[in-house]
């Protein structure tokens, strides 16, 4: 761990996002670090989160409109389910999408670095309580 980030309140934040191995928002993150450690603000993990992502340490990524969802920064690519109803994010891995971004490079000759795929709907437990749009 690089000395940017040996502070015991990050040391902390980065623990708790390894050891929920999901996504969790900067809300999540805070209930769970006070929990450990009161002294710790919200504008704290805010501030940490914006420098995880700097560092290469975590990803952030908006999941639906209202909110950013952060992980531990992984090798492997993968995409993510979004239920509407409970928030609950599902990851999920598929060679078709490794497929695609493989054809358009060939087709356009753009080096794709990234690729960001979430899909919006409901989960096993919410899909009786959801309204269609």
């Amino acid at each position: 761990m690089s000395d940017r980030v040996s502070t015991r309140q990050r040391r902390l934040l980065l623990e708790i996002l390894r050891e929920t191995g999901s996504h969790l928002s900067a809300k999540e993150l805070f209930r769970q670090a006070v929990q450990r450690d009161p002294r710790i603000s919200l504008a704290s993990v805010y501030r940490n989160l914006h420098l995880f992502e700097e560092l290469g340490l975590v990803d952030g990524k908006r999941l639906d409109r209202n909110c950013c969802y952060y992980e531990v920064k992984r090798s492997r690519q993968h995409y993510d389910l979004v239920c509407n109803c409970c928030g609950r994010v599902t990851e999920f891995e598929s060679p078709l999408i490794e497929k695609l971004v493989g054809e358009v490079q060939e087709r356009t000759a753009f080096e794709v670095t990234k690729a960001v795929l979430y899909l919006e709907g409901y989960c096993k437990q919410c899909e009786g309580q959801s309204k269609k749009p």
